[in-house]
């Protein structure tokens, strides 16, 4: 583990509200935590550098530091209970879909650190173990047939009769592939004796060790577990019940409700799977399994070491808790919107939270020795979430049975949501992404006077349009990759009431989100159907469990980014940025005052992100899909490289795409601007790069020349005007 870090109870809060801090240092002793407030993020000597304001009059503490420690993986709690005299039964349907990984329980009932109890397990190879134990040293340990096949449904049971000491278990094929198979059953004679449950049952695990950790964690889907005993049906655990939530539904007698722990996926296709209904809603005993995985984990558990009290005149902002001890530094980021139902500037930014959570401590495929290297010539600490699997990993990356990590949360360090993560290896520039690269947005709004509020997709995702309606302007940042049905319609009512909006990114509003509704911070996606994306849900899953939605692109339930900002998401390639050059819309009277003291017919041709304006992520106008009619299309990108393709959902084969334009040719980043009936108006820049070109030469070049222009014109009362047509 990290020698220092810690995250918080949540990603912002108000004037006056109270943030929990949880840190776990390597050794224990004395730990000073200060307040900053956070300007700039990259330590790139051609920027501004890192900007952290010392509030230490404000908050600074110092506490005592600990080593925390938290278990990886999913797996249900269970009450336990008495059970009556006679023989017991334990019996659940199962896909496994990872072997080698040691024990795996199914239902326990046994307590490892006593050696005694009940358990029905897979082996490391894969077959079904009874597991029965009477104390340390008096186990015994079944097992039942061929291991089980990968990723098909298997009954598997377990029997004891204690007044007999007989021990079976058993398994068999739901679904053959070549045709009815025959149970397969073995049995173990034993002295009698009664069966002892452990204190604490379980669902995917076999139970905390001496040490208190958890072990035997199930890789797969689980479906129905059962207990009979004494000759009854004693509990049946319904995962068709609650989908939604957390609790683990018995529908047996005894309404022995559990929980399940770092939230498992569920809505997951189960045994009596047909195809004919795709969504779980319309068919919930369908999708009565769920996925439990041994690198699941949305929170650490840690205990809170202090809570931050945030003053009630604290300006609305970028802030952090920085931690120290030692030689060793962590700043944690959060945000502080203005007092609810107020605003302190005519100018809101709507920073990315339900993207970084998303993104959270994502392993780079593509990571090698050349990071580090880079890191250390920019004066960034090296340290990356795939040295790190101790804290998760996000839904760019796969659980260790390769199957897509659809959850993530913030109630663990997100190591690539701090000032100065080099995401993405960069030459020409700082690699920045998401919170970092958005810091560059906040930076040159400092640098320029422009006075601002911040607020969250949470607090949109909760408030909607009120929470911008006070506000002239609203600027997004360089990635709003993420967002609710609420946040859309959000932003769409702002819009069209006469809001004035800057999309200042690229690939945005492409990914339908949903917060769960007892943890609302922890975040679901789906991945289904269409776009770039690094895994893809598995046929029938596509409908998210936690709001019951489609998932999967905004795009496939008719809300293309077009419809919102003018542009929406195109061609993708490296870590690269190149120039726009202008139309001649650019010189159009409706929109010339942007370009004032701007020069020449190309801009942008420098950043630190990539070293371009127009990069990465590429974002064009499309009327097919929702851009007005009368947007003008003021510059567009040229000179990408050879790295960059055609989103998939624009490809229909080889030879055709989409739109029908040759595929070379939709490889390009388009700046747009509109006006709206009621008066306001709509700026996209259409590169995922383009914030990073602001900082460059002091804040003074024609990127930052452009955005002035249209900042302070959006913020001038002054209605626009719609074009005649």
């Amino acid at each position: 583990m990290l020698p220092l870090t810690g995250y918080l109870d949540r990603l912002s809060a108000r004037p006056g509200e109270t943030l929990d801090v949880k840190v776990s240092c390597a050794d224990e002793g004395p730990c000073e935590a200060r307040l900053v407030r956070i300007v700039s993020a990259d330590p790139n000597p051609d920027g501004p550098g890192r900007i952290e304001e010392d509030l230490g009059d404000v908050f600074c503490e110092t506490f005592g530091g600990r080593r925390r420690t938290h278990d990886l993986g999913s797996w249900g709690v269970l009450p336990a209970a008495a059970l009556p005299e006679g023989p017991v039964e334990l019996s659940a349907l199962v896909w496994p879909t990872l072997f080698g990984r040691g024990t795996q329980a199914v239902i326990s009932l046994f307590d490892p650190a006593r050696a005694q109890g009940l358990a029905l397990c897979l082996d490391d190879d894969g077959m079904p173990a009874a597991r029965l134990g009477f104390g340390p040293g008096d186990e015994a340990v079944l097992h039942a047939g061929p291991p089980l096949a990968l990723r098909r449904w298997h009954r598997i049971w377990l029997r004891y009769d204690p007044t007999t000491g007989m021990l079976n278990a058993g398994q068999e094929e739901v679904h053959p592939p070549f045709g009815a198979a025959s149970p397969a059953e073995a049995s173990l004679q034993r002295a009698p004796a009664p069966v002892v449950p452990a204190s604490a049952w379980h669902v995917a695990a076999l139970g905390r060790d001496g040490d208190g950790r958890m072990t035997g964690r199930f890789n797969g889907k689980i479906e129905r577990p059962e207990i009979h005993a004494g000759g009854d049906v004693f509990a049946v655990w319904d995962f068709a019940r609650d989908i939604s939530g957390t609790t683990l539904t018995d529908i047996g007698p005894h309404g022995l409700h559990g929980r399940t722990v770092n939230m498992p996926a569920r809505a997951m296709r189960g045994a009596a799977w047909t195809g004919r209904e795709t969504c779980w809603r319309h068919a919930p005993d369908q999708y009565a399994a769920i996925h439990f995985h041994d690198t699941d984990l949305t929170d650490c558990g840690w205990d809170t070491d202090f809570s931050l009290d945030l003053p009630g005149d604290l300006r609305s902002g970028v802030y952090g808790v920085r931690l120290t001890r030692g030689a060793h530094v962590d700043t944690i980021p959060f945000f502080v919107p203005p007092p609810k139902g107020r605003q302190t500037a005519d100018l809101c930014v709507l920073m990315s939270t339900l993207t970084y959570v998303v993104y959270a401590n994502f392993e780079r495929p593509d990571y090698n020795e050349s990071y580090p290297a880079r890191a250390s010539e920019l004066g960034m600490e090296p340290i990356y979430p795939g040295d790190h699997p101790e804290y998760g990993f996000s839904t760019y990356n796969v659980h260790s049975d390769g199957s897509g990590i659809c959850h993530a949360s913030p109630h663990r360090p997100m190591l690539n949501m701090r000032p100065g993560f080099m995401n993405n290896l960069d030459r020409k520039g700082s690699g920045m992404r998401h919170f970092s690269a958005d810091m560059h947005l906040i930076a040159w709004l400092e640098a320029k006077g422009i006075a601002y509020d911040v607020v969250t997709d949470h607090e949109l995702d909760e408030e909607g349009e009120a929470l911008l309606a006070p506000y002239r302007t609203v600027l997004t940042c360089s990635h709003p990759e993420y967002h609710t049905g609420e946040t859309l319609d959000a932003l769409l009512a702002y819009r069209n009431v006469g809001g004035r909006f800057c999309y200042m990114g690229g690939n945005g509003f492409y990914w339908r989100v949903a917060r769960h509704p007892e943890a609302p911070e922890v975040v679901e996606i789906r991945r289904g159907e269409g776009g770039i994306r690094a895994w893809a849900s598995e046929p029938g899953e596509y409908y998210n469990a936690f709001d019951g939605a489609y998932g999967g692109l905004w795009r496939r339930q008719d809300r293309p980014p077009q419809a919102l900002a003018g542009v929406g998401f195109s061609a993708q390639g490296q870590f690269e940025g190149s120039r726009y050059r202008l139309t001649a819309a650019a010189r159009d009277p409706r929109v010339a005052w942007a370009f004032e003291g701007v020069a020449g017919e190309t801009i942008g041709d420098f950043g630190l992100s990539g070293g371009g304006a127009a990069g990465f992520e590429l974002d064009r106008a499309d009327v097919r899909l929702g851009t007005p009619e009368h947007a003008l299309v003021l510059a567009r990108s040229e000179g990408h490289s050879e790295t960059f393709v055609l989103v998939h959902e624009e490809q229909l084969t080889h030879l055709k795409t989409l739109p029908g334009e040759p595929a070379a040719d939709l490889i390009r980043a388009e700046l747009v601007f509109f006006e709206t009936p009621t008066g306001g108006a709509v700026f996209a820049t259409g590169s995922i790069t383009f914030c990073g070109s602001l900082p460059a030469f002091g804040f003074e070049n024609d990127i930052s020349t452009m955005l002035e222009n249209v900042v302070r014109r959006f913020l001038d009362p002054e209605p626009f005007a719609m074009p005649e047509v």
